[in-house]
């Protein structure tokens, strides 16, 4: 679907390239650092068709802003959720989970991550195939 709708929910810069923790094609621009008012980083993230990370957690939690495109999040024991443009995800702390683009679209969001984040292994591909 929303691979033409990228140019148009990227408003940020594409960032660079990330590889450790990740699976495929993703890109990080940070876009909110300072520890004063919220010590909230906020990152936009951009994943290639079949891009994801790896199961992880965060130790406060996370929001993440679905801003284009078609993705998948799935916390660990549940179903994976469709995601698309207008999605907002509330992750408590300390919950293992995983995100990422469908096989056929572009996916971005923006990760609103306080605190620390704790990366453990890859997204099976045989489970995400079955998505």
């Amino acid at each position: 679907m929303a691979n033409e709708q990228l140019s148009n929910s990227n408003i940020f810069p594409l960032g660079q390239k990330v590889e450790d923790n990740f699976i495929g094609d993703a890109y990080l621009q940070m876009i909110y650092t300072d520890a004063t008012p919220l010590n909230a980083p906020i990152g936009n993230v951009t994943f290639a068709p079949g891009a994801r990370n790896n199961w992880h957690f965060h130790k406060i939690g996370q929001v993440l802003l679905v801003t284009g495109g078609e993705g998948w999040y799935q916390e660990e024991g549940k179903p994976a959720q469709f995601l698309q443009s207008g999605d907002v995800v509330n992750i408590p702390a300390n919950v293992k989970h995983w995100h990422g683009a469908t096989k056929d679209s572009w996916f971005v969001h923006l990760a609103i991550s306080p605190g620390e984040t704790e990366w453990l292994e890859p997204v099976d591909g045989e489970l995400y195939n079955q998505l």
